[in-house]
């Protein structure tokens, strides 16, 4: 029995590492059938780009038969600062009101729902819409306004999609904390839950930006085009963008405007690939004040974490195995004093595994002691205290 155990035992190991190696293979093959068209997409850009690359391009304008992008670039930053604005202020706003302000119930999945149908239309359709709209009904002709509202309006889900979700991952001791200092909803919104969420915030809205500096059919729409430097003017005055070069003059018949098609190409990807990298700075600058970052206040939700004393004796105790948050230790570094609630009962978070009980006025949940309850401060989560001070 012991013979056929083994070999049993064997057999089901060697069974595993075969499986194993197997979906690592598959995995490899996925992963070389994603990356190797897009590896062979940009090397043809490039090497097409270098051959007839011209710094000249950089610093003239583009001509009927010729000259150079530097007016291209130039409307493409001024269409997304446009529309950083407008859909940075739209999509922030939206997601904030479906996270914090609005209640759940049919208008609400309502709005959740048309959100993601917008995120999903094509945008030759925003483009068209905008072109009967507002270039032809409101007579704005093709300028910089259409463009980027329909711009905006192409990437607001987007926006409006990361806040949501950067909002509602915010713990809820920041906005229990936040209620036990007596902040009001606005000012518990802006100086605590607002700096937690920045690192998704701010990756949603530059991803968002990165996706319409690639967008070419609501441009022709909207837009037009125009071999000047885009002007202050809102109405009436086509905006030249780099989406248009890359579009139309990869087929004329000169070969010096062929290879401004390649150099604005490359210059689409060098400016996605920037803004990508912008995304992932500014969320690790901005880490700091997302949940659970503080130095020597992190702990894992599993297992329990030993108590860390704070310079005065008091430091956060680390989550039990009953669960409850991060409590603070008194003078032994065990015990969970909580925050009064209305009712007088505490709402006591947990230490290593025990939290001390004392009696509120229902003589109900873990609160605090007596010589507690004139320090209301001292229950705060060390995280909320470093984002509220980090506002002043």
């Amino acid at each position: 029995m012991t013979t056929v155990a083994l070999v049993g035992g064997e057999v089901t190991a060697r069974s595993r590492r075969v499986r194993n190696r197997f979906t690592w293979g598959l995995a490899a093959v996925a992963l070389c059938l994603l990356v190797a068209p897009l590896v062979w997409l940009l090397a043809g850009v490039v090497d097409q780009a270098v051959g007839g690359w011209q710094w000249s391009a950089l610093t003239e304008v583009t001509t009927g038969i010729g000259g150079g992008l530097a007016n291209t670039i130039a409307g493409t930053f001024v269409l997304l600062l446009g529309v950083a604005i407008v859909a940075g202020g739209v999509g922030v706003a939206f997601g904030i009101y479906l996270a914090d302000v609005a209640r759940p119930g049919r208008f609400t999945g309502l709005l959740q729902a048309a959100s993601e149908v917008l995120s999903g239309v094509p945008s030759i359709v925003f483009g068209y819409v905008g072109y009967v709209a507002l270039v032809v009904g409101l007579h704005w002709g093709f300028s910089l306004l259409p463009a980027v509202l329909v711009l905006s309006m192409l990437v607001v889900p987007y926006v409006a999609k990361a806040t949501e979700t950067s909002l509602s991952r915010v713990s809820t001791g920041y906005r229990e904390g936040a209620e036990a200092l007596g902040m009001s909803r606005t000012h518990m919104l802006r100086r605590v839950l607002l700096k937690a969420a920045a690192p998704g915030i701010l990756t949603g809205l530059i991803i968002a930006l990165a996706i319409s500096v690639g967008e070419t059919a609501p441009l022709l729409y909207t837009a037009g085009f125009s071999n000047s430097y885009p002007t202050t003017h809102l109405l009436h005055a086509p905006v030249p963008y780099l989406t248009y070069a890359t579009w139309t003059f990869w087929n004329q018949p000169g070969q010096q405007v062929k290879n401004l098609a390649y150099d604005s190409s490359v210059l689409l990807v060098t400016i996605v690939l920037l803004l990508i990298l912008l995304a992932r700075l500014l969320a690790r600058w901005s880490q700091r004040y997302a949940p659970d970052t503080g130095r020597g206040t992190r702990r894992k939700e599993r297992g329990g974490g030993a108590p860390r004393r704070g310079p005065t004796g008091r430091g956060p105790g680390g989550r039990g195995p009953g669960g409850g948050g991060p409590g603070w230790g008194g003078p032994d570094g065990t015990g969970g004093p909580g925050v009064l609630g209305p009712s007088g009962s505490g709402v006591g978070a947990q230490g290593p595994g025990a939290a001390r009980q004392a009696a509120g006025s229902d003589g109900a949940g873990p609160g605090v002691a007596a010589t507690e309850l004139e320090r209301p401060e001292a229950a705060a989560p060390p995280e909320l205290a470093r984002l509220v001070g980090a506002g002043q």
